[in-house]
């Protein structure tokens, strides 16, 4: 842990703050309401106050409060929960509380540390549905998160897991991915102190019709874990491609909210706006190259995640009414396995050929694919199967050949995954 501050350090007048101007400087800027050095005599007291019940309570709720672990730093952590409720003492108890019972079952399980085992199937095959990575650090070593909503394909997320899978992977990735980013920068990084992240939310082509319900649910039930139990933890939010429903929107919601939250968003339609904006507090050799920057693109980051040695995947969606084909070509030295996903309890048969029907080839038997089992809702568990014998070579031009069981007047949904190697 730091060095443990007093009241006098908390207001900026002694210590390594002492220069910064104190409370006085929020009000010419209020990003720095609520930080260490630029307390008012108010908010220092509630501070100590804070910090004397934590010395008193017992380790469930102190590991609540260092969710990230004692490293972060004292005076960091507690402020944080400070600024989640707005100083008030009571609220920041009773928010602590509430997060120390939220995080109990999920600490019994080391907040599901195997990401595969949370989710029933490969990280990889997630993030291609539901594309979210950390990819670099802004120029205070704050690590960048991207999130692409109007890429989230809800349909091939419930083929593959289920709602129960994605609050267990979240938790993986806010205290171990995350984490261990944190704890990486404060220990590498001379005064890193912020455990916080940069949000770059892309909302190219988004449509209204993108946010049904299903989808506004998985981000509710996320966004409500992350508010009560890692509050305070997004620096800023740099929101680009933006429709002009959404710039509408957010032009009439940001005047009921309070000038500091409003501070950390940026909401940008025009790619040379918000590149320009990007490249002000991060470093072109950090940013991915497809926002503009020359690091990875954040595609080869998520393809990275890739399990064992597999170079990448990619995946498509079939709405099956009897039958359906899907063709698709392997490059020269790559090999490809095949596998079906789907919580389809009526099923369906699958095999791959050739697409030259001249060939007759076929890469392996007929597979059916049943999902019969069922979890304590009634709701089928997401089954994913190999459909060929073998890896197919490249070059190859080939086929995959899907039919229901159900009737014709059902659609089914089946996730054609491909393993590139």
């Amino acid at each position: 842990m730091d060095e443990v501050w007093d009241k006098d350090m908390l207001m900026g007048k002694t210590g390594p703050m002492i220069d910064a101007g104190g409370a006085d400087e929020v009000k010419k800027n209020p990003m720095l309401w609520g930080r260490a050095g630029y307390l008012t005599e108010e908010q220092a007291d509630v501070y100590m106050e804070f910090k004397a019940e934590v010395e008193k309570r017992d380790d469930d709720f102190k590991s609540t409060i260092y969710s990230f672990g004692e490293s972060e730093g004292e005076v960091w952590t507690l402020l944080r929960w400070s600024r989640a409720r707005k100083f008030d003492l009571g609220e920041i108890i009773k928010m602590v509380e509430e997060a120390t019972e939220c995080r109990a079952e999920p600490k019994t399980h080391d907040f599901f540390r195997d990401p595969k085992k949370a989710l029933g199937c490969d990280m990889a095959l997630y993030m291609a549905q539901f594309p979210q990575v950390y990819c670099g650090y802004d120029k205070n070593g704050i690590p960048l998160f991207f999130s692409k909503p109007s890429k989230i394909n809800i349909d091939a997320i419930e083929a593959i897991t289920n709602l129960e899978g994605i609050l267990k992977y979240h938790w993986f990735y806010q205290v171990h991915d995350f984490g261990d980013r944190l704890r990486a920068q404060k220990k590498n990084k001379e005064g890193f102190n912020r455990f916080e992240c940069v949000v770059i939310m892309d909302l190219s082509n988004l449509s209204v019709s993108q946010l049904n319900s299903k989808v506004m649910s998985l981000i509710k039930e996320q966004s409500a874990i992350d508010s009560l139990c890692f509050p305070e933890t997004m620096n800023r939010m740099v929101i680009v491609n933006a429709p002009s429903f959404f710039s509408a929107t957010w032009s009439i919601i940001k005047g009921f909210i309070d000038a500091r939250t409003v501070g950390k968003v940026d909401v940008i339609s025009s790619r040379k706006t918000w590149e320009k904006r990007l490249l002000e507090f991060i470093n072109v050799e950090d940013l991915p190259s497809d926002y503009g920057g020359t690091a990875l693109s954040t595609i080869e980051t998520m393809d990275k995640a890739s399990p064992g040695d597999m170079k990448r995947l990619y995946s498509e969606l079939l709405y099956v009414r009897g039958h359906k084909d899907f063709k698709t070509e392997i490059k020269e030295g790559e090999t490809v396995d095949v596998y079906a996903w789907t919580r389809s309890k009526a099923g369906g048969k699958f095999i791959v050929v050739d697409q030259d029907k001249s060939s007759e080839k076929e890469y392996g038997p007929e597979v059916e694919i049943i999902c019969d089992g069922s979890e304590e809702s009634g709701e089928p568990t997401p089954i994913g199967v190999r459909i060929v014998t073998e890896r197919i070579k490249g070059p190859a031009a080939i086929k995959v050949k899907t039919k229901s069981n159900a009737s014709r007047l059902s659609t089914q949904k089946f996730l054609i995954v491909f393993h590139v190697y």
